[in-house]
């Protein structure tokens, strides 16, 4: 089996492929665009950052399984594998303290205005009294919006520093708050009006896109903090300067809209860098997180290669159509299943899902088989009439 691996990736994670005797082809350099050229007959692509384009799932002959080697599955054309039959898997929460920690550091880091006194000090320039007048952070209200695993991780650190803490989210409800220990609010702008710092911890998406514009930084308290560790797009990068220039915001960001693709590469958003603490989305990037998404990584393909069926999979459909359930009980003999299937497809019915289960002893099984519509009494009594077919229900 061969396991492409189109990013940079911990050492560990491809001694681990390795060892479950898969051909590993190492190409962290490559580009998404150049991606296309070189997937050849990987049965497995692994990314991390780099966009899994349409053209690449179109160009790819063998490709069953795309990891990602992280949370986010953005960066991959979902509707593309998904018409193809290609999974994609994720490994979600490995890298929740990272961020989580990363978050906290830009928050202190706005508050105390470490990058611009580092800055002013490499050249020379001593401003105790200009950096030495910081709110600080013990008693104040920290909002957060997502609570997710990286936000709640978030609320815990906060706590630890004496600060009370705020959330809003499409799945929290006041009942659920409470027994968080956090106070609820019900949207951004209500938890901007009373926050003295804000984080952001939403996933990429068509409801995300642009959701904290104008509306929630004008409600915003004049020098509060503002920390986007989630992605750039969940926010309205004009509004933010504005807020900036006009509420003195302080912002820690370490995602852009449109930011570089790659792990290096030219920055064009220079303007807005310079108002902020900004780092260049290292959010997931410590040796920790890396050893425990590699790991998980690892864990996906071995299921896949063991079952055919990868944990983690976020393509696979989840509302059911509007179809029946066969339970067949029957003798584990060769062919069974087979005349089966065969009798439903002679009615025109389609098969779904389907699962079958050995008993002990291996000399019956059940077969549960989710159809696409109702079988029609005549042909449950003929599977049921079979002397292989023990019981037939519907």
């Amino acid at each position: 089996m061969k396991i492409l691996i189109a990013d940079k990736v911990a050492p560990n994670m491809i001694d681990q492929f390795k060892a479950l005797g898969a051909n590993v082809v190492y190409e962290p350099g490559v580009t998404a665009e150049a991606l296309p050229g070189i997937i050849g007959d990987a049965k497995i692509l692994v990314v991390r950052s780099k966009k899994v384009t349409a053209e690449t799932i179109a160009a790819a002959g063998s490709l069953s399984l795309i990891v990602r080697a992280g949370a986010g599955v953005n960066t991959i054309d979902l509707d593309a594998a998904s018409r193809s039959g290609t999974y994609v898997a994720n490994c979600p929460g490995k890298n929740t303290d990272a961020v989580a920690e990363l978050a906290i550091g830009l928050m202190i880091a706005c508050d105390r205005g470490i990058a611009d006194a580092t800055q002013a000090l490499r050249q020379g320039s001593w401003q105790k009294k200009k950096f030495g007048n910081a709110a600080g952070l013990k008693g104040r209200t920290l909002g957060i919006i997502g609570t997710g695993s990286i936000g709640l991780a978030v609320a815990r650190r906060a706590q630890a520093l004496d600060m009370k803490v705020i959330a809003c989210s499409r799945s929290l409800t006041p009942e659920k708050a409470d027994a968080l220990d956090i106070g609820f609010a019900a949207s951004p702008v209500e938890l901007a009006r009373v926050a003295d710092a804000v984080s952001v911890h939403v996933a990429a998406s068509a409801q995300t896109k642009g959701m904290l514009g104008k509306a929630f930084f004008d409600a915003l308290k004049p020098g509060a903090i503002f920390v986007n560790t989630a992605r750039g797009d969940v926010l309205d990068h004009t509004a933010l300067l504005a807020a900036i220039k006009d509420k003195g915001i302080k912002a820690g960001l370490d995602v852009f809209a449109n930011e570089p693709a790659g792990a290096e590469g030219p920055f064009e958003q220079v303007e807005l860098a310079s108002k902020v603490v900004c780092t260049p989305h290292i959010g997931a990037s410590t040796e920790q997180s890396e050893d425990a998404i590699a790991e998980e990584a690892v864990r996906v393909v071995k299921v896949f290669i063991d079952t055919g069926l990868p944990p983690n999979v976020v393509n696979v459909r989840k509302v059911k159509t509007a179809g029946a359930t066969v339970v067949i009980r029957h003798y584990n003999r060769v062919g069974v299943l087979a005349n089966v299937l065969g009798q439903l497809r002679d009615e025109g019915i389609n098969i779904e899902e389907m699962q079958n289960l050995i008993f002990e002893h291996a000399e019956a099984a059940s077969c549960t088989i989710m159809v696409d519509k109702q079988p029609s009494a005549a042909v449950l009594k003929q599977i049921a009439g079979s002397s292989d077919i023990i019981e037939v229900t519907c």
